[in-house]
Protein backbone atom coordinates (compact mmCIF):
# COMPACT_ATOMS: atom_id res chain seq x y z
CA UNK A 1 0.00 0.00 0.00
CA UNK A 2 1.40 3.37 -0.97
CA UNK A 3 1.95 6.24 1.39
CA UNK A 4 -0.68 8.16 -0.56
CA UNK A 5 -3.24 5.50 0.39
CA UNK A 6 -2.17 5.46 4.05
CA UNK A 7 -2.44 9.24 4.53
CA UNK A 8 -6.27 9.55 4.24
CA UNK A 9 -6.71 6.64 6.66
CA UNK A 10 -4.40 8.29 9.23
CA UNK A 11 -6.22 11.58 8.77
CA UNK A 12 -9.54 9.82 9.39
CA UNK A 13 -8.26 8.26 12.63
CA UNK A 14 -6.84 11.60 13.77
CA UNK A 15 -10.16 13.36 13.06
CA UNK A 16 -12.07 10.77 15.07
CA UNK A 17 -9.61 11.13 17.97
CA UNK A 18 -9.80 14.90 17.91
CA UNK A 19 -13.58 14.73 17.94
CA UNK A 20 -13.56 12.50 21.01
CA UNK A 21 -11.17 14.85 22.79
CA UNK A 22 -13.31 17.85 21.83
CA UNK A 23 -16.46 16.19 23.18
CA UNK A 24 -14.70 15.31 26.43
CA UNK A 25 -13.44 18.88 26.90
CA UNK A 26 -16.91 20.28 26.20
CA UNK A 27 -18.44 17.97 28.78
CA UNK A 28 -15.90 19.06 31.39
CA UNK A 29 -16.55 22.74 30.63
CA UNK A 30 -20.33 22.28 30.92
CA UNK A 31 -19.88 20.55 34.27
CA UNK A 32 -17.49 23.29 35.47
CA UNK A 33 -19.80 26.17 34.57
CA UNK A 34 -22.81 24.37 36.06
CA UNK A 35 -20.98 24.12 39.40
CA UNK A 36 -19.60 27.64 39.05
CA UNK A 37 -22.92 29.43 38.69
CA UNK A 38 -24.83 27.19 41.07
CA UNK A 39 -22.51 28.43 43.85
CA UNK A 40 -23.07 32.11 43.15
CA UNK A 41 -19.51 32.76 42.03
CA UNK A 42 -18.47 36.35 41.54
CA UNK A 43 -15.63 37.15 39.16
CA UNK A 44 -13.43 40.02 40.22
CA UNK A 45 -11.17 41.48 37.57
CA UNK A 46 -8.46 43.97 38.35
CA UNK A 47 -5.72 45.44 36.18
CA UNK A 48 -3.07 44.36 38.69
CA UNK A 49 -4.65 41.08 39.79
CA UNK A 50 -5.29 37.66 38.30
CA UNK A 51 -8.92 36.68 37.92
CA UNK A 52 -10.25 35.74 41.35
CA UNK A 53 -13.23 33.57 42.15
CA UNK A 54 -14.91 34.57 45.41
CA UNK A 55 -17.39 31.96 46.58
CA UNK A 56 -20.27 33.60 48.40
CA UNK A 57 -22.10 31.86 51.20
CA UNK A 58 -25.89 31.87 51.26
CA UNK A 59 -25.87 34.14 54.34
CA UNK A 60 -24.06 36.83 52.34
CA UNK A 61 -26.23 36.67 49.21
CA UNK A 62 -26.46 40.06 47.49
CA UNK A 63 -30.22 39.59 47.38
CA UNK A 64 -30.34 40.16 51.14
CA UNK A 65 -30.39 43.84 52.14
CA UNK A 66 -27.32 45.09 53.99
CA UNK A 67 -27.81 45.27 57.75
CA UNK A 68 -25.73 46.05 60.80
CA UNK A 69 -24.37 42.49 61.03
CA UNK A 70 -22.69 42.89 57.64
CA UNK A 71 -20.34 45.64 58.89
CA UNK A 72 -17.16 45.04 60.88
CA UNK A 73 -15.55 48.09 62.49
CA UNK A 74 -11.79 48.53 62.82
CA UNK A 75 -11.06 51.27 65.38
CA UNK A 76 -7.59 52.71 65.90
CA UNK A 77 -6.65 53.61 69.46
CA UNK A 78 -3.85 53.48 72.02
CA UNK A 79 -3.61 52.68 75.70
CA UNK A 80 -2.99 56.36 76.45
CA UNK A 81 -6.07 57.76 74.68
CA UNK A 82 -8.51 54.94 75.41
CA UNK A 83 -9.92 56.32 78.66
CA UNK A 84 -10.53 59.86 77.43
CA UNK A 85 -12.33 58.60 74.32
CA UNK A 86 -14.73 56.37 76.25
CA UNK A 87 -17.78 58.70 75.97
CA UNK A 88 -17.40 58.96 72.19
CA UNK A 89 -17.20 55.22 71.68
CA UNK A 90 -20.12 54.50 73.99
CA UNK A 91 -22.28 57.11 72.25
CA UNK A 92 -22.66 54.95 69.12
CA UNK A 93 -21.36 51.43 69.83
CA UNK A 94 -24.26 48.98 70.22
CA UNK A 95 -23.67 46.05 72.53
CA UNK A 96 -24.77 42.84 70.76
CA UNK A 97 -25.39 44.92 67.63
CA UNK A 98 -22.25 46.41 66.14
CA UNK A 99 -19.27 44.16 65.38
CA UNK A 100 -15.55 44.77 65.29
CA UNK A 101 -12.48 45.48 67.40
CA UNK A 102 -10.56 48.37 68.85
CA UNK A 103 -6.82 48.02 68.22
CA UNK A 104 -4.25 49.15 70.81
CA UNK A 105 -0.50 49.59 70.75
CA UNK A 106 -0.14 47.83 74.11
CA UNK A 107 -2.37 46.04 76.63
CA UNK A 108 -4.92 48.34 78.31
CA UNK A 109 -4.39 49.56 81.89
CA UNK A 110 -5.59 47.34 84.72
CA UNK A 111 -8.36 49.75 85.67
CA UNK A 112 -10.09 48.85 82.39
CA UNK A 113 -10.78 45.33 83.58
CA UNK A 114 -13.21 43.72 83.57
CA UNK A 115 -13.48 44.94 79.99
CA UNK A 116 -16.72 46.99 79.58
CA UNK A 117 -19.43 45.49 77.37
CA UNK A 118 -20.12 49.01 76.08
CA UNK A 119 -16.75 48.85 74.26
CA UNK A 120 -15.70 46.85 71.21
CA UNK A 121 -13.48 43.87 72.09
CA UNK A 122 -9.85 44.99 72.14
CA UNK A 123 -6.90 43.59 70.24
CA UNK A 124 -3.24 44.46 70.71
CA UNK A 125 -1.62 44.98 67.33
CA UNK A 126 1.04 42.53 66.18
CA UNK A 127 4.67 43.46 66.75
CA UNK A 128 5.70 45.14 63.49
CA UNK A 129 9.38 45.02 64.51
CA UNK A 130 9.37 41.52 63.05
CA UNK A 131 8.72 42.91 59.58
CA UNK A 132 11.68 42.94 57.22
CA UNK A 133 10.91 46.54 56.28
CA UNK A 134 10.80 47.82 59.86
CA UNK A 135 14.22 49.58 59.85
CA UNK A 136 13.10 51.62 56.83
CA UNK A 137 9.77 52.78 58.29
CA UNK A 138 9.57 56.54 58.79
CA UNK A 139 6.53 56.31 61.10
CA UNK A 140 6.05 52.76 62.44
CA UNK A 141 2.75 53.72 64.11
CA UNK A 142 1.22 54.38 60.68
CA UNK A 143 2.05 50.83 59.62
CA UNK A 144 0.63 49.44 62.87
CA UNK A 145 -2.70 51.11 62.13
CA UNK A 146 -2.69 50.08 58.47
CA UNK A 147 -2.03 46.42 59.29
CA UNK A 148 -5.11 46.40 61.54
CA UNK A 149 -6.98 45.63 58.31
CA UNK A 150 -4.91 42.48 57.82
CA UNK A 151 -5.22 41.46 61.46
CA UNK A 152 -9.00 41.90 61.36
CA UNK A 153 -9.31 39.80 58.22
CA UNK A 154 -7.30 37.01 59.82
CA UNK A 155 -9.80 36.86 62.68
CA UNK A 156 -12.36 35.45 60.24
CA UNK A 157 -15.65 36.91 59.01
CA UNK A 158 -18.17 34.20 59.91
CA UNK A 159 -19.22 34.23 56.25
CA UNK A 160 -21.25 37.36 56.80
CA UNK A 161 -19.05 40.47 56.49
CA UNK A 162 -19.68 42.76 53.54
CA UNK A 163 -17.89 45.91 54.67
CA UNK A 164 -14.93 46.84 56.84
CA UNK A 165 -15.27 50.35 58.29
CA UNK A 166 -12.21 52.06 59.73
CA UNK A 167 -12.27 54.89 62.24
CA UNK A 168 -10.48 56.37 65.24
CA UNK A 169 -11.39 56.06 68.91
CA UNK A 170 -12.80 59.60 68.76
CA UNK A 171 -14.86 58.97 65.63
CA UNK A 172 -18.60 59.05 66.25
CA UNK A 173 -20.45 56.92 63.70
CA UNK A 174 -24.13 57.11 62.82
CA UNK A 175 -24.66 53.44 62.22
CA UNK A 176 -28.20 53.42 60.86
CA UNK A 177 -27.27 55.90 58.14
CA UNK A 178 -24.04 54.01 57.46
CA UNK A 179 -25.94 50.78 56.86
CA UNK A 180 -28.27 52.56 54.44
CA UNK A 181 -25.48 54.23 52.47
CA UNK A 182 -23.34 51.10 52.15
CA UNK A 183 -26.44 49.22 51.06
CA UNK A 184 -26.36 51.21 47.81
CA UNK A 185 -23.08 49.56 46.78
CA UNK A 186 -22.22 46.02 45.69
CA UNK A 187 -19.87 44.58 48.30
CA UNK A 188 -18.72 41.87 45.87
CA UNK A 189 -16.95 44.56 43.84
CA UNK A 190 -13.97 46.71 44.78
CA UNK A 191 -15.06 49.79 46.75
CA UNK A 192 -13.11 52.32 48.81
CA UNK A 193 -15.69 54.78 50.19
CA UNK A 194 -14.98 57.86 52.27
CA UNK A 195 -14.44 61.61 52.14
CA UNK A 196 -11.61 64.10 51.87
CA UNK A 197 -10.88 66.77 54.49
CA UNK A 198 -12.88 69.98 54.77
CA UNK A 199 -9.57 71.87 54.69
CA UNK A 200 -7.75 72.59 51.43
CA UNK A 201 -4.41 72.63 53.28
CA UNK A 202 -4.88 69.13 54.70
CA UNK A 203 -5.76 67.74 51.28
CA UNK A 204 -2.82 69.56 49.71
CA UNK A 205 -0.41 68.17 52.31
CA UNK A 206 -1.64 64.58 52.07
CA UNK A 207 -3.90 63.94 49.07
CA UNK A 208 -7.06 65.13 47.39
CA UNK A 209 -7.80 61.49 46.53
CA UNK A 210 -7.55 60.03 50.04
CA UNK A 211 -10.23 59.19 52.59
CA UNK A 212 -9.44 60.36 56.11
CA UNK A 213 -9.55 57.58 58.69
CA UNK A 214 -10.65 59.91 61.46
CA UNK A 215 -13.76 60.71 59.46
CA UNK A 216 -14.04 57.01 58.68
CA UNK A 217 -14.04 55.04 55.45
CA UNK A 218 -15.41 51.73 54.19
CA UNK A 219 -13.74 48.93 52.25
CA UNK A 220 -15.75 46.21 50.54
CA UNK A 221 -15.07 42.61 51.52
CA UNK A 222 -13.83 41.72 48.05
CA UNK A 223 -11.34 44.58 48.12
CA UNK A 224 -9.97 43.65 51.55
CA UNK A 225 -9.73 40.01 50.48
CA UNK A 226 -7.37 41.10 47.71
CA UNK A 227 -5.53 43.78 49.72
CA UNK A 228 -4.41 41.46 52.53
CA UNK A 229 -2.34 39.36 50.12
CA UNK A 230 -0.24 42.34 49.03
CA UNK A 231 -0.32 44.55 52.12
CA UNK A 232 3.22 43.87 53.34
CA UNK A 233 4.68 44.25 49.86
CA UNK A 234 2.89 47.58 49.63
CA UNK A 235 4.33 48.69 52.98
CA UNK A 236 7.82 48.02 51.61
CA UNK A 237 6.98 50.07 48.53
CA UNK A 238 5.75 53.01 50.61
CA UNK A 239 7.92 52.76 53.72
CA UNK A 240 8.51 56.53 53.54
CA UNK A 241 4.85 57.50 54.06
CA UNK A 242 4.01 59.05 57.42
CA UNK A 243 0.23 58.56 57.66
CA UNK A 244 -1.77 55.31 57.61
CA UNK A 245 -4.48 56.90 55.44
CA UNK A 246 -1.83 57.59 52.78
CA UNK A 247 -0.77 53.96 52.92
CA UNK A 248 -4.34 52.81 52.39
CA UNK A 249 -4.94 55.20 49.50
CA UNK A 250 -1.62 54.43 47.77
CA UNK A 251 -1.95 50.67 48.06
CA UNK A 252 -5.52 50.72 46.77
CA UNK A 253 -4.52 52.99 43.88
CA UNK A 254 -1.95 50.36 42.88
CA UNK A 255 -4.78 47.83 42.83
CA UNK A 256 -6.66 50.09 40.43
CA UNK A 257 -9.15 51.32 43.04
CA UNK A 258 -9.92 55.02 43.51
CA UNK A 259 -11.90 56.77 46.23
CA UNK A 260 -15.70 56.89 45.99
CA UNK A 261 -16.89 60.03 47.78
CA UNK A 262 -19.68 60.02 50.37
CA UNK A 263 -20.20 63.50 51.80
CA UNK A 264 -21.58 62.30 55.14
CA UNK A 265 -18.13 61.32 56.47
CA UNK A 266 -16.61 64.26 58.39
CA UNK A 267 -12.95 64.58 59.29
CA UNK A 268 -13.60 68.03 60.87
CA UNK A 269 -10.20 69.57 60.19
CA UNK A 270 -11.53 72.81 61.69
CA UNK A 271 -11.20 74.73 64.94
CA UNK A 272 -13.57 76.68 67.16
CA UNK A 273 -17.34 76.80 66.68
CA UNK A 274 -18.50 74.47 63.88
CA UNK A 275 -22.22 75.22 64.35
CA UNK A 276 -22.21 77.08 61.03
CA UNK A 277 -21.09 73.93 59.23
CA UNK A 278 -23.48 71.60 61.06
CA UNK A 279 -26.39 73.98 60.45
CA UNK A 280 -25.86 73.82 56.67
CA UNK A 281 -25.13 70.13 56.20
CA UNK A 282 -25.13 68.84 52.64
CA UNK A 283 -28.10 66.78 51.50
CA UNK A 284 -26.37 63.52 52.39
CA UNK A 285 -26.94 61.24 55.38
CA UNK A 286 -24.71 62.10 58.34
CA UNK A 287 -22.23 59.22 58.69
CA UNK A 288 -19.57 60.40 61.13
CA UNK A 289 -18.04 63.24 63.14
CA UNK A 290 -14.40 63.47 64.21
CA UNK A 291 -12.02 65.69 66.19
CA UNK A 292 -14.71 66.49 68.75
CA UNK A 293 -11.98 66.97 71.37
CA UNK A 294 -10.38 69.91 69.58
CA UNK A 295 -13.45 71.93 68.59
CA UNK A 296 -15.90 73.79 70.81
CA UNK A 297 -18.79 71.72 72.22
CA UNK A 298 -21.36 71.51 69.43
CA UNK A 299 -24.11 72.66 71.81
CA UNK A 300 -23.13 75.98 73.45
CA UNK A 301 -24.67 75.23 76.86
CA UNK A 302 -23.06 71.77 77.29
CA UNK A 303 -19.63 70.18 77.47
CA UNK A 304 -18.30 67.97 74.66
CA UNK A 305 -19.53 64.67 76.06
CA UNK A 306 -22.96 66.04 76.96
CA UNK A 307 -23.23 67.54 73.49
CA UNK A 308 -22.73 64.32 71.57
CA UNK A 309 -25.06 62.47 73.93
CA UNK A 310 -27.69 65.16 73.34
CA UNK A 311 -27.34 64.88 69.55
CA UNK A 312 -27.84 61.13 69.80
CA UNK A 313 -31.28 61.65 71.35
CA UNK A 314 -32.51 63.04 68.05
CA UNK A 315 -30.48 60.46 66.14
CA UNK A 316 -32.37 57.61 67.77
CA UNK A 317 -35.72 58.95 66.57
CA UNK A 318 -34.88 59.89 62.97
CA UNK A 319 -31.28 59.47 61.87
CA UNK A 320 -32.21 59.98 58.22
CA UNK A 321 -32.93 63.69 58.86
CA UNK A 322 -30.19 64.44 61.36
CA UNK A 323 -28.54 67.78 60.42
CA UNK A 324 -30.39 67.84 57.09
CA UNK A 325 -31.16 71.46 56.20
CA UNK A 326 -34.72 72.56 55.43
CA UNK A 327 -35.57 76.16 54.51
CA UNK A 328 -38.84 78.08 54.62
CA UNK A 329 -40.14 81.62 55.04
CA UNK A 330 -42.60 83.72 57.01
CA UNK A 331 -43.41 86.30 54.35
CA UNK A 332 -45.53 88.66 56.54
CA UNK A 333 -42.41 89.29 58.65
CA UNK A 334 -39.86 88.85 55.84
CA UNK A 335 -38.12 86.14 57.87
CA UNK A 336 -36.10 83.17 56.63
CA UNK A 337 -35.91 79.96 58.70
CA UNK A 338 -33.30 77.24 58.26
CA UNK A 339 -33.82 74.01 60.18
CA UNK A 340 -30.89 71.65 60.75
CA UNK A 341 -33.08 68.88 62.12
CA UNK A 342 -32.08 67.58 65.53
CA UNK A 343 -29.51 70.33 65.98
CA UNK A 344 -30.39 73.97 65.29
CA UNK A 345 -32.72 76.56 63.78
CA UNK A 346 -31.52 79.86 62.33
CA UNK A 347 -33.87 82.83 61.87
CA UNK A 348 -32.84 85.65 59.53
CA UNK A 349 -34.67 88.99 59.49
CA UNK A 350 -34.82 89.10 55.70
CA UNK A 351 -35.73 86.77 52.84
CA UNK A 352 -32.62 84.94 51.62
CA UNK A 353 -32.81 82.34 48.81
CA UNK A 354 -31.70 78.76 49.37
CA UNK A 355 -28.79 79.21 46.95
CA UNK A 356 -27.15 81.37 49.64
CA UNK A 357 -28.47 79.74 52.81
CA UNK A 358 -27.10 76.34 51.84
CA UNK A 359 -23.56 77.75 52.20
CA UNK A 360 -22.23 77.30 55.75
CA UNK A 361 -21.93 80.38 57.92
CA UNK A 362 -18.22 80.72 58.67
CA UNK A 363 -18.28 80.41 62.45
CA UNK A 364 -15.14 78.22 62.45
CA UNK A 365 -11.41 78.67 61.82
CA UNK A 366 -8.87 76.75 59.73
CA UNK A 367 -7.24 73.71 61.31
CA UNK A 368 -3.78 75.09 60.55
CA UNK A 369 -2.88 78.69 61.33
CA UNK A 370 -0.47 78.75 58.40
CA UNK A 371 -3.27 78.07 55.92
CA UNK A 372 -3.91 80.66 53.21
CA UNK A 373 -7.03 81.09 51.05
CA UNK A 374 -8.72 79.17 49.68
CA UNK A 375 -9.22 77.61 53.11
CA UNK A 376 -12.13 75.21 52.66
CA UNK A 377 -13.39 72.68 50.15
CA UNK A 378 -16.76 74.46 50.07
CA UNK A 379 -18.09 78.01 49.81
CA UNK A 380 -18.93 79.86 53.03
CA UNK A 381 -20.85 82.98 54.07
CA UNK A 382 -19.46 85.84 56.14
CA UNK A 383 -22.19 88.02 57.75
CA UNK A 384 -19.99 91.11 57.73
CA UNK A 385 -21.51 93.28 54.99
CA UNK A 386 -24.88 93.75 56.69
CA UNK A 387 -24.87 91.92 60.05
CA UNK A 388 -28.39 92.99 61.05
CA UNK A 389 -29.81 91.20 58.01
CA UNK A 390 -27.21 88.46 57.44
CA UNK A 391 -26.48 87.33 61.03
CA UNK A 392 -29.09 84.84 62.28
CA UNK A 393 -30.87 84.39 65.58
CA UNK A 394 -29.57 80.96 66.66
CA UNK A 395 -31.65 78.31 68.45
CA UNK A 396 -30.31 74.92 69.52
CA UNK A 397 -32.03 71.62 70.26
CA UNK A 398 -33.60 71.48 73.70
CA UNK A 399 -35.84 68.41 73.49
CA UNK A 400 -37.11 65.74 71.13
CA UNK A 401 -40.20 63.59 71.65
CA UNK A 402 -42.88 61.61 69.87
CA UNK A 403 -46.60 61.87 70.36
CA UNK A 404 -49.47 59.46 69.90
CA UNK A 405 -50.34 60.88 66.50
CA UNK A 406 -47.25 59.50 64.78
CA UNK A 407 -45.27 62.75 64.80
CA UNK A 408 -41.84 63.73 66.11
CA UNK A 409 -41.62 67.10 67.85
CA UNK A 410 -38.34 68.92 68.37
CA UNK A 411 -37.95 72.13 70.36
CA UNK A 412 -35.08 74.56 69.82
CA UNK A 413 -34.21 77.24 72.39
CA UNK A 414 -32.36 80.51 72.05
CA UNK A 415 -29.12 80.33 74.02
CA UNK A 416 -27.94 83.92 73.56
CA UNK A 417 -29.10 87.28 72.25
CA UNK A 418 -27.94 88.59 68.90
CA UNK A 419 -27.39 92.16 70.24
CA UNK A 420 -27.95 93.77 66.85
CA UNK A 421 -30.57 96.25 65.60
CA UNK A 422 -33.40 94.91 63.39
CA UNK A 423 -32.84 94.49 59.67
CA UNK A 424 -34.08 97.82 58.33
CA UNK A 425 -34.12 96.78 54.67
CA UNK A 426 -36.88 94.21 55.30
CA UNK A 427 -39.20 96.43 57.32
CA UNK A 428 -37.75 96.35 60.86
CA UNK A 429 -39.52 93.10 61.82
CA UNK A 430 -37.34 92.12 64.76
CA UNK A 431 -37.21 88.46 65.85
CA UNK A 432 -35.62 89.30 69.20
CA UNK A 433 -38.71 88.27 71.15
CA UNK A 434 -38.73 84.67 69.83
CA UNK A 435 -37.30 82.30 72.44
CA UNK A 436 -38.37 78.92 71.04
CA UNK A 437 -38.91 77.25 67.68
CA UNK A 438 -40.90 74.02 67.55
CA UNK A 439 -40.57 71.71 64.54
CA UNK A 440 -42.91 68.83 63.77
CA UNK A 441 -42.52 66.03 61.23
CA UNK A 442 -44.33 62.82 60.40
CA UNK A 443 -42.52 60.03 62.22
CA UNK A 444 -43.43 57.33 59.69
CA UNK A 445 -41.94 59.22 56.74
CA UNK A 446 -38.18 58.80 56.45
CA UNK A 447 -36.17 61.28 54.43
CA UNK A 448 -34.97 60.05 51.08
CA UNK A 449 -31.29 60.67 50.38
CA UNK A 450 -30.56 63.85 48.34
CA UNK A 451 -34.24 64.86 48.39
CA UNK A 452 -34.61 68.42 49.67
CA UNK A 453 -37.65 68.94 51.89
CA UNK A 454 -39.72 72.06 52.41
CA UNK A 455 -41.57 73.48 55.42
CA UNK A 456 -44.25 75.93 56.53
CA UNK A 457 -44.00 78.51 59.32
CA UNK A 458 -46.86 79.28 61.69
CA UNK A 459 -46.31 82.36 63.77
CA UNK A 460 -48.66 84.68 65.64
CA UNK A 461 -47.23 88.15 66.19
CA UNK A 462 -45.80 89.11 69.60
CA UNK A 463 -45.59 85.48 70.83
CA UNK A 464 -42.27 83.93 71.81
CA UNK A 465 -42.71 80.66 69.88
CA UNK A 466 -42.58 79.94 66.14
CA UNK A 467 -43.96 76.64 64.78
CA UNK A 468 -42.59 74.86 61.72
CA UNK A 469 -43.97 71.80 59.94
CA UNK A 470 -41.71 69.80 57.63
CA UNK A 471 -43.24 68.41 54.44
CA UNK A 472 -42.29 67.21 50.94
CA UNK A 473 -41.73 70.00 48.43
CA UNK A 474 -44.42 70.41 45.79
CA UNK A 475 -43.36 69.99 42.13
CA UNK A 476 -41.62 73.13 40.95
CA UNK A 477 -41.68 74.80 44.38
CA UNK A 478 -39.21 77.69 44.60
CA UNK A 479 -37.31 78.01 47.91
CA UNK A 480 -36.68 81.75 47.91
Amino acid sequence: MSSATLFPQKLQYLSLGASCISIAISAILVLFYTILYSHGCTQVFGPFNPIELNWSSSTNDVNFATNISHIKFILASSSKTLKSRKPYIESWWQTNGTRGNIFLDSPPPNDFFPWPSSYPPFRVNEDIKKLRVYPKLVVPAAVRLFRSILETFRLGDDGNVRWYVMGDDDTVFFVENLVGVLGKYDHTKYYYIGMTSEAVKSNFDFSFDMAYGGGGFALSYSLVETLVHVIDDCIERYSYLRVSDQLVSSCLADLGVDLTLEKGFHQIDLLGDISGLLSSHRQSPLLSLHHLDIINPIFPSMNRYESIKHLMKASKLDQSRLLQQTICYHKPSNWSFTVSWGYSVYVYETVIPRSLLRKPLETFRPFKKSARPPLYMFNTRLPTVDPSCQAPHAFFLESVETNGGGFVNTTYRRTSRRNLPPCSSSGNHSADHIDYVRVVLQATRRKQETNVECCDVEYVGATDVAHIKLRPCTPGEVIA
